[in-house]
């Protein structure tokens, strides 16, 4: 278990998440994993300081366990970074409504220290066993689509696409191509002189 908030660890999860699947299988009901970062989180973490950040954290973990089932798991991961687990899914519907209760919920105002703090998080879901038939693959594919999630503007929820993956491989190559041009002295710099005919 974590030792701030209480919840279940990462190896705990993993563990839950392969029983999950198991049971999946047999029922023919889905399971799905919430990838969920604390928007700005950093940012409020160094200005007012790690102590108020670590009650945030404890504050973001009860509204999270209150958002969802008994039967869901809810595990940190570490830093702000949180998965909520759920079981026993018939229809995706359901998880959407799940995942906008918790961006509601999450960015709901904090009073900390009786200051009011802001917080709001960035979900990706993966849903077994549609986007992975493993439980690392899960978790790669719902962190995917929570890094989509804060590209598209933060403070929501994406379902995980194939396409995701294809944009994260291609701009990895193209890194990957740059730095070695670099390292190889591959670049060549051209200047084209803008001049005023006029004046010369």
């Amino acid at each position: 278990y974590d030792a701030l908030t209480g919840l279940p660890n990462r190896r705990l999860l993993h563990e839950r998440l392969q029983h999950a699947m198991s049971s999946s299988k047999r029922s023919g009901l889905r399971v799905a994993v919430l990838f969920l970062d604390l928007d700005n989180f950093k940012t409020l973490n160094d200005s007012r300081g790690h102590a108020v950040g670590d009650l945030l954290l404890v504050e973001v973990a009860r509204r999270l366990q209150a958002s969802v089932r008994e039967q869901d798991t809810v595990a940190r991961l570490g830093g702000d970074e949180f998965v909520i687990m759920l079981t026993g899914i018939e229809h995706t519907t359901v998880i959407g409504m799940v995942a906008e209760k918790i961006v509601k919920t999450v960015g709901a105002p904090y009073v900390i220290e009786g200051r009011d703090l802001y917080t709001s998080p960035s979900i990706g879901i993966a849903i077994f066993p549609t986007d992975g038939d493993s439980g690392n693959t899960l978790m790669k594919n719902a962190d995917a689509a929570m890094y989509h999630a804060k590209n598209a503007g933060r403070n929501n929820f994406q379902f995980f696409d194939a396409k995701m993956n294809q944009a994260a491989v291609e701009r990895l190559k193209i890194e990957h191509s740059l730095r070695q041009a670099l390292a190889n002295d591959e670049f060549c710099l051209h200047f084209q002189p803008i001049i005023d005919a006029t004046s010369g």
